[in-house]
């Protein structure tokens, strides 16, 4: 089981409720319920039912904020905001694999 200090380093673990995670990304719970909706991201669910978010969640929660208000629609920017993600995970592990064959 995970200690209190190792979860303020983890990016995913949901910290932050929809009201805190709104006033972060200068937003209003309604554009975080859009994301949710727009399958941008699935925030967890407390016991209570409430919506919880990461930091990983928040930083693609404002990306789509600040393309939004640049004039992207919500759904492009949501999936723009995917296709960066995949290529940004895609780009460390050619990176990983690539330093994983020099090694050898």
């Amino acid at each position: 089981m995970a200690q209190p200090d190792d979860r303020f380093d983890d990016e995913d673990y949901p910290a932050y409720t929809m009201g805190a995670a709104a006033e972060l990304i200068g937003a209003t719970p309604d554009f975080l319920r859009r994301l949710d909706q727009a399958k941008l991201f699935t925030p967890l669910r407390s016991t209570g039912g409430h919506r919880r978010y990461s930091r990983y969640q928040l930083r693609l929660a404002a990306r789509a904020r600040e393309m939004v208000d640049q004039g992207t629609p919500l759904d492009a920017a949501c999936r723009i905001i995917v296709l960066e993600d995949q290529l940004q995970e895609a780009l460390r592990l050619n990176e990983q694999a690539q330093s994983h064959t020099t090694d050898h």
